[in-house]
């Protein structure tokens, strides 16, 4: 095993060099193959191909022990094929991009009908099952403030068609969610984009999200817990970064937007959706927020100290007068802007719908 183990040592050096040139070197590519080719092992990719699951998850599913399944996704992960991530005591587990390449076509060959898969795959929609009521009822004891303040502005599916309509066609290669709460951003935009991430301070508020998600059959989107004032993501890493209904939760607005800002890539886009100023204060003590909505100028001024220009703008007006206006931002890097959106004129497009 010795010799199987020295070869991954290295396996993570050029994940994205081996992406641009669409290969894997020889040597490596055989200590992943090896790392596969073999039972348990196997059984994990192929239920690690329907979306991730954390150790007991797969203590439940394959009733092996703890430290037998540990053991195995340790190789996994050391031969590249699988990823580890924390989410406060618990670790999850999933497929690793940079060798989808060699594992895909391996797990869509593979007899899902015929145990011992398919009885791997029943273990796993109890699992879900459990893991969705348990969800439901965490939920539940939240949903009356959150239907209280659904009731306080406008539809969501309006503001979801508003996000669709600032986005455009433009393709999505890799999505993230700052503050994803119980997913619903991912929902709607993670089957338009090539990769997808949720990041969340809540375990509880994830473990939402994650049934919510496997519901809608997006089980393969990547949740993670983190702090959005300094989300553990690399450098301009995504093409489009959404801070959907978080920042009146925040004590320093400016610094989020700030470590938003530092996700997006060259050409990407960051999209900001909140509620305009307003005056109820019974939401500072009701819905625990810190700010009572933001003007158009305070968020695009923050944007730009960022490095990000704001290229459109526009606000999603309630029927009634007592009722929120919820406001989109649509903002990219500032440098190149120009070549990108319409920039022609000193101020962003301004909608008002």
């Amino acid at each position: 095993m010795r010799p199987v183990r020295n070869a991954h040592k290295h396996i993570f050096m050029s994940i994205e060099a081996e992406r641009q040139a669409g290969s894997i070197p020889f040597p490596e590519a055989l200590g992943v193959l090896r790392a596969a080719a073999e039972e348990t092992r196997l059984r994990i990719l192929a239920l690690l191909a329907e979306g991730e699951l954390s150790v007991s998850d797969l203590t439940d599913i394959l009733g092996q022990s703890q430290p037998r399944i540990s053991r195995h996704l340790k190789l996994l992960v050391e031969a590249g094929l699988v990823e580890r991530h924390r989410e406060g005591a618990w670790a999850f587990f999933r497929l690793a991009e940079a060798r989808a390449g060699l594992a895909d076509p391996l797990l869509s060959g593979l007899d899902r009908t015929a145990p011992p898969l398919s009885e791997d795959r029943a273990r796993l929609d109890a699992v879900r099952t459990q893991r969705a009521e348990t969800a439901q009822t965490f939920f539940a004891r939240l949903a009356p403030k959150w239907d209280e303040l659904r009731s306080l502005h406008i539809c969501e599916t309006v503001v979801e068609a508003a996000v669709l309509d600032a986005l455009g066609k433009r393709p999505i290669g890799s999505l993230i969610d700052l503050g994803t709460g119980t997913g619903r951003m991912l929902g709607l935009l993670a089957p338009l984009a090539a990769r997808a991430t949720g990041l969340d301070s809540s375990h509880a508020m994830l473990s939402v999200a994650r049934a919510n998600l496997e519901r809608q059959g997006l089980g393969r989107v990547d949740l993670r817990q983190g702090d959005i004032h300094a989300p553990p993501f690399a450098r301009a890493s995504f093409d489009l970064v959404v801070v959907h209904q978080v920042l009146h939760y925040l004590d320093d607005p400016a610094r989020a937007l700030r470590g938003a800002a530092r996700l997006v890539a060259p050409g990407g886009r960051l999209l900001v959706v909140d509620f305009a100023p307003h005056e109820l204060e019974f939401l500072r003590t009701a819905q625990a927020h810190r700010r009572l909505g933001f003007s158009s100028d305070q968020v695009s001024n923050w944007l730009a100290e960022a490095g990000l220009a704001t290229i459109a703008t526009r606000d999603l007006a309630p029927r009634e007068s007592d009722q929120l206006t919820v406001t989109l931002w649509l903002a990219q890097d500032s440098e190149i802007q120009g070549g990108l959106a319409d920039a022609t004129t000193e101020q962003p497009r301004r909608a008002v719908a």
